[in-house]
């Protein structure tokens, strides 16, 4: 008998109630996988979801009991409900860690969801700038002002980096390092990553250092090691950037919904299309997983269409 049963079961042949795998769960959770509290209390939530779904249906199932159909008509149920795949998806998942637990546990041989599928979920296809649509926002902009100068810089390095509009207001001035061209950016979960940056968005980052922010003389001294500040000498809000674009699309007649996370899909996207690989471009993104930077590869069928008309040996015969 393993130390969670013995902690948690005085009687072996006592039926497991939803109570007592709930609490061995719970410290299996703590003690083998070392969660933190945040997450234990989330995959617990989970599989009360379960139970309260037996409740509901008044089904009297104990957990060591439930077959793959019972979490199946499950899955059914929360869609009927309303629920969204995100949210079932992740159901799903702490109800697999639960029946998994189970099985380490001695107390059932196969995990009932092992086996089910996780809810697709119907991710929207971002908005994408074509590459004249962001030049006509980067000349729209008024180089002649000091807020001009920094704006644009500010362009070029969301796009040249495929920044989040956090990561762009809170970059460090000591993270840029032109003469080779990267910039270190702290991103979700305070990760670091390298991005390589470019030479023009270089160039204009350094007009806006020499021009503007070397002369401004109300920097803040609790901001001053921040790149882009506003007119008082403080870090820029995101709120200042997202109204900054959509007032820049709008001078331009560009009809899109265009948000500083529109220059991100829009890096992504035509480094894709330039035949970039996959795992590079999650590493510039942050992205924890591939299947996030793949939905991508969705956004410019016209351009895959093409390439397999062009190199795959059955279709050079079509063209002319």
């Amino acid at each position: 008998m393993v130390f969670y049963q013995q902690l948690f079961f005085n009687n072996i042949s006592e039926l497991m109630t939803w109570k007592l795998a709930l609490s061995g769960f719970q410290s299996y959770l703590m003690y083998e996988r070392g969660l933190s509290e945040h997450s234990i209390m989330a995959y617990v939530r989970d599989v009360e979801k379960l139970k309260q779904y037996f409740e509901l249906t008044e089904s009297i199932v104990l957990p060591t009991v439930v077959k793959a159909e019972d979490l199946r008509q499950m899955l059914i149920w929360m869609a009927e409900m309303g629920l969204e795949k995100t949210s079932r998806a992740r159901i799903l998942s702490g109800i697999r860690a639960f029946y998994k637990y189970l099985v380490v546990e001695d107390q059932i041989d196969d995990n009932p969801a092992a086996q089910l599928e996780m809810p697709k979920s119907n991710r929207k296809i971002p908005d994408v700038l074509r590459y004249v649509e962001i030049q006509l926002m980067l000349d729209e902009i008024d180089l002649s002002t000091n807020h001009g100068t920094r704006n644009r810089a500010m362009l070029e390095t969301l796009y040249a980096c495929g920044l989040r509009v956090t990561e762009l207001v809170t970059l460090r001035l000591s993270n840029f390092f032109p003469e080779i061209e990267l910039i270190k950016v702290v991103g979700k979960n305070n990760k670091e990553r390298l991005i390589p940056i470019g030479e023009e968005a270089v160039k204009h980052i350094q007009l806006y250092i020499e021009g503007v922010r070397r002369k401004q003389m109300n920097i803040d001294p609790q901001h001053e090691d921040f790149l882009f500040l506003n007119r008082r000498g403080k870090k820029l809000t995101r709120v200042y950037v997202f109204l900054m674009i959509k007032e820049l699309a709008r001078s331009c007649g560009i009809q899109k919904q265009v948000s500083p996370h529109t220059f991100r899909h829009s890096f992504a996207t035509h480094l894709i299309e330039g035949g970039a690989n996959l795992k590079a471009v999650q590493d510039m993104l942050g992205h924890e997983s591939i299947t996030t930077t793949e939905i991508y590869t969705h956004l410019d069928t016209a351009f895959l269409r093409d390439t397999v008309l062009r190199f795959h040996p059955l279709n050079k015969k079509r063209l002319p």
